[in-house]
């Protein structure tokens, strides 16, 4: 039997996907790319916000109208829209044979048999339960780079977040299981660990009673055959000097940090539930640029949460003015269910959102485009991920490139090079958000 996995959502979601795939595989199940070969389909959902509920609605529609042709055996929802809506799911979709909860990765062999045998059956584990799914996985990024999450669940509590609700509270999974894993994909051949969770930088505290992060990272950092760890999902105000400090004297730890914000108006991360402000955020900003001066700092914003006024967006947008983030995305507030953010009044009109993030957007391309026009003759290490076709140019990423949201460096050269291969270039010239080298021998 041929399974099509479709992995909807964040690289959290693609780490369980890949840990199902692992259990299927260790059972003798085949897999596909192909949707006209399988005859069973996983779908693992995201409901984060509202386009990517609607783009796992859409894709359950879809699959079911094979299941309708009679083309496949098994249909199963998995994920976080599954969690949380597993009874309209039922109700609306009813070609879908079982659904699994966000806990239930381990269930999904169990699942599938039943399925196959004619008893479909349903399973949600305690949203609490330990998050650690012990798998081999099979890896869907092309194997020289991988997603590690490191915990699951959050505690935070924002406003306008469903995670809590459909992923539990935060749990970090032990140390050694981790290290132990990193090792897994190390000698799968994975050159480059990307730290996942909720929130990275709490990792540690519910099971060590502080904050464990620098510690994994110089476990990790030992490693042979890892080059680089990359950190993402980082809370600014949870960032300790012990972190900075492991992050500027580790070699293998990427000078780059996701540090989602979402706001800059101290009215506005008050009614969002942060637990910050503006003058901790420049702060902790400008600590983290003098004690590291090459780091590469990427945010996510929201435009058009509720009462957010002009001029909380102009205090916003001189913010990202001033400080210059090297990347930055935007995304329209949604006004999900079941937060408390849905039901704040003065909720903001969908044509403001969509201007205002348009408007942070064009700011935003000046200044990416400006850092890159002033890259040429600057000396890096890049991964190589693939080579263009038919042409001598090598598409790779610089440690400022996180995969599927950054840029790229495109280098030109006859070598023959292999994905995965790290190579030092000098950067020749940029085209808005990339940049072009070539390789350096001096």
């Amino acid at each position: 039997m041929k399974i099509l996995f479709v992995s909807l959502g964040c690289d959290k979601n693609l780490v369980d996907t890949e840990k199902m795939i692992g259990l299927l595989a260790e059972k003798g199940y085949e897999f596909t790319d192909a949707e006209e070969e399988a005859e069973a389909v996983v779908v693992n959902t995201c409901c984060f916000i509202g386009d990517a509920k609607e783009e796992s609605i859409n894709t359950l529609l879809q699959m079911s109208e094979l299941k309708k042709n009679g083309q496949l055996k098994a249909l199963i929802a998995a994920g976080c829209l599954a969690q949380r809506y597993k009874d309209e799911i039922q109700k609306e979709i009813p070609e879908v044979d079982a659904i699994i909860g966000t806990m239930s990765v381990s269930a999904i062999t169990e699942a599938l048999d039943k399925v196959l045998a004619g008893k479909p059956e349903n399973v949600f584990i305690d949203l609490n339960a330990s998050p650690y799914v012990r798998a081999k996985r099979v890896l869907t990024t092309g194997g020289h780079f991988a997603y590690l999450k490191i915990a699951e669940g959050c505690n935070k509590n924002c406003t306008y977040c469903i995670i809590p609700k459909v992923r539990g509270k935060y749990r970090s999974i032990p140390m050694e299981e981790l290290v132990e894993e990193a090792t897994a994909l190390a000698e799968g051949g994975v050159r480059e660990l990307i730290l996942v969770a909720q929130e990275t930088t709490l990792y540690g505290k519910d099971i060590y009673g502080k904050k464990s992060l620098p510690e994994l990272l110089r476990k990790l950092c030992k490693i042979s055959g890892i080059y680089w760890i990359r950190i993402l999902y980082c809370y600014p105000e949870e960032i300790t000097d012990e972190l900075i400090d492991v992050i500027a004297e580790e070699e293998k730890i990427c000078h780059y940090l996701d540090i989602p914000i979402q706001h800059a108006s101290d009215n506005i991360l008050k009614k969002m539930g942060r637990w910050t402000n503006q003058a901790e955020l420049r702060e902790n900003i400008a600590k983290l640029r003098e004690r590291i001066p090459d780091i590469c700092l990427r945010t996510t914003l929201i435009s058009g949460f509720p009462g957010e006024t002009q001029e909380d967006f102009e205090e916003l947008y001189r913010f990202v003015n001033d400080i210059e983030f090297d990347r930055l995305g935007v995304f329209p507030y949604s006004q999900e269910e079941d937060t408390v953010a849905a039901e704040l009044p003065d909720q903001v009109s969908e044509e403001v959102k969509l201007f205002r993030r348009d408007e942070l957007m064009e700011l935003q391309q000046e200044i990416a485009f400006e850092k890159a026009e002033d890259m040429p003759g600057t000396i890096l290490t890049v991964m190589v991920e693939g080579k263009v076709a038919d042409e001598d140019t090598y598409v790779t990423r610089t440690y400022k490139d996180a995969p599927g949201v950054d840029g790229y460096l495109f280098l030109n050269t006859t070598a023959n090079l292999m994905t995965g291969d790290f190579v030092k270039v000098m950067v020749t010239d940029s085209n808005e958000y990339d940049l072009i080298g070539e390789i350096y021998n001096g």
